[in-house]
């Protein structure tokens, strides 16, 4: 049974509950002070606590999709996302259609009615990364008079470590882009969600490390390019942005300021504005100033010249830590044109998939208002 599976958390609560109905049952035959009552009550409680501890933690990952498998809970994650050697010329083809599946929906078994949801495997041509990702088309894309029509497109990552499933189960973003096109407060796109943790377990930033993953390039350049040639997006640089939350965010915000030429917008969730240096990242930069100064948006926007792109970023008064550094953040680009920037303030909420769902919609709007699909 997989970590997310619906029969692991069935299981652990299970157990949870039958040793708190054990503890409670026995617990009058335990009551004595020998060492051997002492020491029954000892291990009843330690385990009654563990199993529901473990519960939680399972019903946790089951809703913010911190870890995809017991591999990647444990740290023993063997895939590490780069192909060596793989052919340009592969008839293969950079992304593969692997799995379909319905959006959950009204109508959603049609994909003229609901949209679907592909599962895909795409492959870096410049930097050999290879990394799933899901797939949204509107109803529009399977819809005849639409037949000849290019869609804006939108790359969703998620935070660290993340998973894809977490940004269609937990974040909704397949069920909000749908019913904000349906009710006609957003145009129809095409939504490339997946995790920026494309060497996993290495949390690499979205930065080309040198001598190591060129992340930064797969997204900028790889990522665009298999996606434009397998499915019908709009052939100008306007056509694609990027959202993200937590370290998804600061991927988003640093591509569309390092890349304006291929993302019109980015959005950051609850961002951070430069890289943290801890054991998930290693050394993302060989001792080189220059690429981490470029890494550190703040840097960046105060040194080089303003990238002609729309961001928005989002805090909340209470309960996040980026808040006065995201203010700073703003001041920083309005000064700086032509880049633009919005931004999403709320009065409390905290760094977690609750929050996030509140600022979705509205990003969403913001990002469709800012694509063409031409």
């Amino acid at each position: 049974m997989g970590l997310t599976s619906n029969k692991v958390l069935a299981l652990v609560v299970l157990v949870a509950v039958l040793l708190f109905v054990g503890t409670v049952w026995c617990w009058p035959l335990l009551a004595r002070r020998d060492p051997r009552a002492v020491a029954g009550r000892i291990v009843l409680l330690t385990a009654t606590q563990a199993a529901v501890l473990v519960s939680v933690g399972v019903g946790a990952n089951q809703a913010f999709g911190f870890y995809a498998s017991w591999a990647d809970l444990l740290g023993r994650e063997s895939g590490q996302g780069v192909v060596v050697d793989h052919d340009p010329g592969d008839a293969a083809g950079p992304l593969q259609v692997v799995g379909t599946r319905q959006v959950n929906v009204s109508g959603g078994a049609r994909p003229q009615i609901g949209g679907q949801l592909q599962k895909v495997e795409l492959v870096g041509r410049r930097t050999h990364i290879a990394s799933p990702a899901y797939v949204y088309l509107p109803p529009e894309y399977f819809q005849p008079r639409y037949r000849t029509r290019t869609f804006p497109a939108a790359v969703v990552l998620t935070g660290y470590p993340g998973t894809a499933e977490a940004l269609i189960k937990g974040l909704h973003f397949p069920q909000t882009a749908h019913a904000l096109a349906k009710d006609g407060r957003m145009q129809p796109m095409i939504l490339v969600m997946m995790r920026p943790t494309v060497a996993p377990p290495r949390d690499t930033e979205c930065v080309d490390v040198p001598g190591g993953p060129r992340t930064e390039t797969f997204f900028a350049q790889d990522l665009p390019d298999a996606v434009s040639h397998h499915y019908r997006v709009g052939p100008r640089p306007g056509s694609w942005g990027v959202v993200g939350d937590s370290t998804g965010g600061y991927c988003a915000l640093k591509l569309a300021i390092h890349h304006p030429g291929t993302y019109a917008a980015g959005a950051g969730l609850s961002p951070y504005y430069r890289p943290p240096s801890d054991p998930t990242t290693g050394d993302l930069f060989h001792g080189d100033q220059g690429l981490r100064d470029r890494a550190d948006l703040v840097w960046y926007l105060e040194h080089r010249p303003a990238p002609d792109t729309s961001l928005l970023v989002s805090s909340s008064r209470q309960g996040e830590s980026n808040y006065r550094e995201t203010l700073r953040f703003i001041d920083l680009v309005e000064a700086r044109k032509p880049t633009r920037i919005s931004s999403i303030i709320l009065d409390s909420g905290g760094h977690n998939f609750n929050t996030w769902r509140r600022e979705i919609p509205a990003t969403l709007q913001w990002l469709s208002g800012r694509l063409s699909d031409r």
